[in-house]
């Protein structure tokens, strides 16, 4: 068990740019071509968070993904791959006129309690995560106009897309610091 006090030496695989995770080389987030249009630009900018966390899981058994970051809070990488899942399935909640689509995990923070250090549970998480990512994808596909609002509360494409990106953003954020944790790897 890792204590407060236990420290990981800090590392990277980067062998060009230590301060980075990956050498720009080997990066996959790299792309020589920025995209052209609105909601090209908004899937790009999601599709490299969405990277970003994969390769912060990278690497990691069931334990280290499970691994907490400081009492009391109840954040894990595992818990992150669970939460994600759950609020892609509720933003397509946020497009429609019908009944909420049924909770992954159960009830709030769920997501985060159920992530136990168990293989199942980890495969069931990058399962769900990449259903629900895929469900959610196929949505802002039927709107040309991404002014467009929808769903009950009338929410523009627009602003759906760009609070995905800044889910992510923010959660890759968190990923960092607690990759650190488990391990000592840093980087961009």
């Amino acid at each position: 068990m890792l204590r407060m006090t236990d420290q990981p030496a800090r590392w990277t695989r980067a062998n060009a740019y230590p301060d980075m995770w990956a050498d720009p080389d080997d990066d996959p987030r790299n792309n020589e071509d920025s995209p052209d249009g609105e909601l090209a630009t908004l899937q790009d900018f999601l599709t490299n968070y969405r990277l970003t966390l994969r390769m912060k899981c990278d690497g990691l058994d069931a334990g280290q993904l499970a691994r907490r970051s400081v009492p009391p809070s109840t954040m894990s990488l595992l818990g992150l791959l669970r939460h994600l899942a759950e609020v892609e399935r509720d933003w397509r909640n946020w497009l429609g006129d019908g009944e909420p689509l049924p909770k992954l995990y159960g009830a709030k923070d769920a997501d985060f309690h159920g992530a136990v250090a168990e293989q199942a549970v980890v495969d069931t998480a990058y399962a769900d995560l990449e259903r629900e990512q895929a469900a959610t994808d196929a949505a802002p596909a039927r709107y040309a106009d991404l002014g467009e609002r929808v769903g009950k509360d009338r929410i523009s494409i627009r602003e759906l897309m760009v609070h995905r990106v800044e889910e992510y953003a923010r959660h890759s954020g968190h990923a960092d610091l607690l990759r650190e944790r488990v391990d000592g790897r840093v980087g961009q």
